[in-house]
Parts: structure tokens; sequence; C-alpha cells
């Protein structure tokens, strides 16, 4: 694989110090404080409502806080996988995968990953091309699209692990963030981070943050993997 190009990344990650900086401390805490004192009526009566399919025998969350390929995908595949071949079918599962940090935009429509450049902003890279993606790389790839030494093609796509019972979440407070950073100091934050949380995809969850769903899912008894 050849050297990665880190400069867009770079660039996002000073403008959103920088911009930090310019407006003090309150200036990236405020959307999140606000987002915070109305947690109700962003998450629904109940942000925890999710768990309840949380009923497997064999509960396992993968926090996942970076693109790093296409692992935050192939490891819930595998532990389906390596549990059917030991006897446990997938009922008996329950899997969930927290997208936060600079893994959120794989929650999101290929229309967002256009518009905004997410694969140069959080510095994914389509590994089947080795190139900055364009679009979600992990949305109904196409068949064959992802293949390991040793297993051949694997079904690895966000909707092919819904179907298999694995559930995602994605952090809010990384989509509040970000998305103020995307727009800038002349543009409408609010109106970026309602668009963004419009294009999330059916089935995932949004939740008031990564960390908080990590903990709700170990509190469920669900063993913790971190994602590298």
């Amino acid at each position: 694989m050849s050297r990665l190009n880190v400069q867009p990344r770079r660039k996002f990650l000073q403008s959103l110090t920088l911009g930090a900086a310019a407006l003090g401390t309150g200036g990236l805490t405020a959307p999140i404080n606000a987002s915070a004192g109305n947690i109700r009526s962003a998450f629904g009566n109940d942000p925890e409502d999710w768990m309840k399919k949380i009923t497997g025998k064999h509960r396992i969350v993968y926090d996942v806080t970076e693109p790093h390929h296409q692992f935050p995908f192939a490891w819930p595949r595998v532990f389906l996988l390596t549990n059917e071949a030991t006897g446990t079918p997938q009922s008996d599962c329950s899997v969930v995968v927290v997208l936060r940090h600079n893994a959120i935009p794989f929650a999101m429509d290929d229309h967002l990953w256009e518009k905004y450049k997410f694969g140069e902003m959080f510095h994914v890279t389509d590994v089947n091309t080795d190139k900055t993606a364009e679009k979600n790389p992990f949305w109904k790839p196409a068949p064959g699209t992802y293949k390991f030494p040793g297993f051949g093609p694997v079904s690895i796509g966000i909707d092919e692990l819904q179907e298999s019972g694995v559930q995602f979440v994605v952090c809010d407070a990384a989509m509040t963030v970000y998305s103020a950073a995307a727009a800038g100091n002349d543009g409408d934050a609010a109106t970026v981070k309602k668009e963004w949380v419009g294009g999330v995809f059916p089935g995932i969850h949004i939740v008031p943050s990564g960390v908080w769903a990590v903990g709700r899912a170990q509190e469920k008894g669900c063993a913790y993997c971190f994602v590298r």
C-alpha cells in the first residue's frame, strides 16, 4: 500500500484548532453543551432504547475512533463467523459498533461524502483503490468487493452486517463538533449539523456520545474491543 497523504487531514485539524483558539474554549464546547441540554428531544424519550436489542448470550462492543481501513467492519464479521464455526448461531450473539471521533462519516450517506469531502476531512482511503475515498466505502458495497486471504469474499458492508444483527451507533458529540468546524466561522453550524443528522443511514442510532454508548454497552455485559 502506498504512503497515505496526510496533508488534507492535517489542514483540517489545524483549522479546527485555530478556530477553537479564535473563539475561545467555548467556541467548540458551546454546541455540545447546547446539545447536552436537549438530550431528550434529540434522541427520543429513551436514548437507551437501542440497548434493548442486546440480548445474546455472547456480547461485544467495538470502539471505533479512526477509519482503520476495513477493520471496524471486518472484526464484527469475524466475531460472527467464528462463533458460528464453534456452534453459536448469530441469534445468540449481540454485536455493537460505536462510530465515534474520526469514524463518524461511516454512518452517513454518499451525498455528504461528496459535498463535505469526508474522505479528505477524515483521512479515509478506499482500500481497493488506495486513493482517498469519494463515497462511503462500506455502504452497500458490490458483492466480492472485500476479500481476505484464506476466507475469500466477506460481507462487511454496514447494511450486510445490519442484516446479521450488528448494531451501529454514532456519536452526536463528534457530529456536533465536526459539523460546526465544517461550517466554518461564516457558516450556519446548526444547518450543517441538521444535514449530517439527516444523512445518517437507516438503523444507525445517534447516541449522545460515543464514550457514553461504549459505557452503556459494557453495562449490558458487552466485552470491550478497541479497533486498531
